[in-house]
């Protein structure tokens, strides 16, 4: 008879007990552990199939080990994708996959929905009025007010050009949620997956649904910090080989937005040089031209599947080059990271 050791809900390890398999009502778990065994025994052939024989007795420590650690690993990111859905605020739901490696969900990373401002910073500026449009847009709507054209079209599609800023409607304005005029504050819409990459980039975001062109696909947020402390934090995050700081400079280069312990789907979000996603800068209820929110809209058509990327040297108002970026300041210049994103016009570094 076959035995298999069951790990029972609510009890301790040393509740542990082998039973046959008649005693076992757990299809989808006996299914992982048969796809975990044979997906081990395959990597230790260096990727070769392997055929399982029925007559093994026992299994080898090393692979009941790394079954027990799939396991334990299946239960964390599914306890975590339940966490990441009862915090979003936007409709898009949030999944979580990896196929890759034992790697469970990290450890110091916090989801948040909007900005988190260091002590000192206010991102609310206290806006008072917004625009009196029943039909938005009209002669006065919120864009003209700044100086700029409206956004988005009749279909709530990105119109203009990467380097101008986005005005919407805020909670001041006599318009309703249906105005053509709130896309970003409305959040994501499409339902998204966090996966584990198999070329060495840790997590990756990948859309589940068809995403057109022009789309609002997600907002930026993370701590919101000095660019003081935002160089101090930089010297740290080079030699982990991480980059989680945005610069918001559009404007001025006080305040960076630093996404590495707070952030949402986008702390996920990998480097490429020939990204799918772009940079906006957009003002709602904060028209503070330091404190920009952070918007990304798809270049072009994304299909269901696909990973999402955008470029890291991409700025809100000028598209950094790679010899712009050798121009920094000695200040401004650390370690270089190197990019992996593959493309053909792959620039070599992230930074």
């Amino acid at each position: 008879k076959e035995y298999y050791l069951v790990k029972w809900k609510g009890w301790p390890e040393s509740s542990n007990t082998w039973e046959p398999q008649k005693n076992l009502k757990c299809p989808k778990l006996l299914e992982n552990f048969l796809s975990d065994k044979d997906e081990y025994l395959s990597r230790m052939k260096e990727g070769k199939a392997l055929k399982v024989r029925n007559s093994v007795k026992a299994l080898k420590p090393a692979v009941a080990d790394y079954i027990v650690k799939k396991a334990k690993q299946r239960i964390a990111l599914q306890r975590w994708k339940e966490e990441l859905n009862r915090k979003k605020n936007h409709k898009g739901m949030i999944l979580v996959e990896n196929t890759v490696d034992l790697e469970g969900p990290p450890i110091d990373f916090y989801y948040i929905n909007e900005y988190k401002p260091a002590p000192g910073i206010n991102v609310i500026n206290g806006i008072t009025t917004g625009c009196e449009c029943s039909d938005c847009p009209a002669e006065k709507c919120c864009p003209k007010e700044a100086g700029f054209i409206l956004a988005y079209n009749k279909r709530k599609k990105l119109k203009i050009q990467p380097g101008l800023p986005i005005y919407e409607c805020n909670s001041f304005c006599r318009c309703g949620p249906d105005c053509p005029n709130r896309i970003v504050q409305k959040g994501t819409q499409y339902s998204l997956c966090i996966f584990r990459t198999n070329n060495g980039r840790g997590w990756g975001v990948k859309t589940l649904q068809k995403i057109k062109t022009n789309s609002f696909v997600m907002e930026y947020v993370g701590e919101v910090i000095t660019s003081e402390e935002a160089e101090r934090r930089g010297q740290f995050y080079d030699n982990q080989g991480n980059t989680y700081l945005f610069d918001l400079d559009y404007d001025s280069d006080e305040f960076t937005v630093d996404a590495a312990r707070y952030g949402n789907v986008s702390h996920f979000v990998n480097h490429s040089c020939d990204p799918n996603l772009q940079v906006f800068n957009v003002f709602i209820d904060n028209l503070d031209l330091r404190l920009p929110r952070i918007a990304l809209f798809s270049t072009r058509t994304i299909k269901a599947g696909e990973e999402l990327t955008f470029d890291y040297q991409m700025k809100g108002s000028i598209d950094l080059t790679s010899d712009s970026a050798d121009g920094l300041s000695p200040s401004k210049k650390r370690i270089r990271t190197v990019c992996k994103c593959g493309a053909v016009c792959c620039r070599g570094y992230l930074n």
